[in-house]
């Protein structure tokens, strides 16, 4: 009996705790992205066409390679977990260091005149040379609002404007969980005028804006929103300018880095398949407020998965790849198009990988 009581008090306090115990995360209701897509037929079905990922090289003391973009001799450069800048051959060999930022290195472009554009989650928007390994700071906040993590980027083609996201201008790396628990539209796209060093809000209220992507004629910007499960299309020029529309939804994962082909295809990364849970309290933000109380005091891993999805120019799937097992890449960050073969980075993984295109789109 006595056994039972304590038993008893035990769950009663857990309980109690889970309801009344402070957290900072205020969650907001809302619609949800709508159901999941099928599984087992339609566009997004399981296929296993990432179950046999080629890595590169390890890096030794290096993990988690978020980004990758290519230099005009076809070398590779990947941000690792603590600050170091890698560079591959072509081929994924002998990576070497060639730089740190100092911070935790996201997105990564490379300027036409040869710098190297980052996105650090720590830092803000850097610029890298990266003959002598110098790093600048571009950019830090924007109408008075600090970055708290600096994401992903891109740079038109005159090397002038960089555009890029501070996914949550509330919670900082890595608590992206917590704000995706929280769905306060704390996101913002920006742009960055290397000329003026000027720094403008181009939209805001998003849900962990994440990747983004100059599209044909840099008329528009992708921008991958993780919290909604969606990409947006921002307009640039024209009488549309300022407008932002849903470009693909009800995505089968949690979209992240997005990069074009330079023809026809925009390819986005979902690290994670999108989760139940999650979807089915957007309209119970105190049971998230539960939930965030665990979170904000231990790891809580989103469903991981090896996934990609390639979309036309009309926001339309043509290629879905899935993979799932040990031998399968996992969390993967993003996906660059890479003369056959398309080039793979993870949060989650030790190094880069590769996988042929056509394993990927028949």
């Amino acid at each position: 009996m006595r056994l039972g009581r304590l038993l008893g008090l035990a769950l009663g306090a857990g309980v109690g705790w889970l309801l009344l115990a402070p957290t900072r995360v205020r969650p907001v209701a809302w619609e949800g992205p709508g159901p999941a897509p099928s599984r087992t037929e339609g566009p997004y079905a399981d296929n296993g066409r990432l179950n046999a990922a080629e890595r590169f090289a390890p890096v030794p003391g290096q993990t988690s390679p978020e980004s990758v973009a290519l230099d005009r001799e076809g070398r590779l450069y990947s941000g690792f977990g603590g600050g170091a800048i890698v560079r591959f051959h072509p081929d994924g060999t002998r990576p070497e260091v060639v730089a740190n930022t100092g911070g935790r290195p996201l997105g990564l472009r490379f300027h036409p005149g040869g710098s190297l554009l980052v996105a650090d989650a720590l830092r803000g928007l850097l610029r890298l040379s990266l003959d002598g390994g110098a790093v600048e700071v571009l950019a830090t906040e924007a109408d008075g609002v600090p970055f708290r993590f600096t994401d992903d980027l891109d740079v038109d083609r005159a090397g002038r404007f960089v555009y890029f996201t501070d996914a949550s201008s509330e919670y900082g790396w890595p608590h992206e969980l917590l704000d995706l628990l929280e769905h306060g539209g704390h996101g913002r796209v920006l742009r960055h005028d290397l000329e003026t060093g000027e720094t403008v809000v181009l939209a805001r209220g998003l849900n962990f804006p994440n990747g983004v992507a100059l599209g044909p004629g840099e008329e528009y910007l992708l921008v991958t929103e993780t919290g909604g499960a969606r990409v947006h299309r921002l307009w640039l020029t024209g009488e549309r300018a300022g407008r932002l529309e849903v470009f693909a939804d009800s995505l089968p994962g949690y979209p992240d880095n997005v990069r074009w082909d330079g023809a026809d295809t925009f390819w986005v990364a979902l690290p994670s398949r999108r989760s139940p849970l999650l979807d089915a309290t957007a309209r119970q933000p105190w049971l998230r407020r539960v939930i965030a109380r665990i979170a904000e005091r231990t790891r809580l891993p989103l469903p991981e998965e090896s996934m990609l999805v390639a979309l036309n120019l009309e926001g339309r799937p043509v290629a879905f790849a899935q993979g799932s097992g040990p031998e399968s890449y996992g969390y993967v960050t993003q996906v660059l198009p890479h003369g056959d073969h398309l080039i793979l980075s993870s949060l989650h993984a030790e190094t880069l990988a590769r996988v042929p295109l056509s394993q990927v789109r028949p």
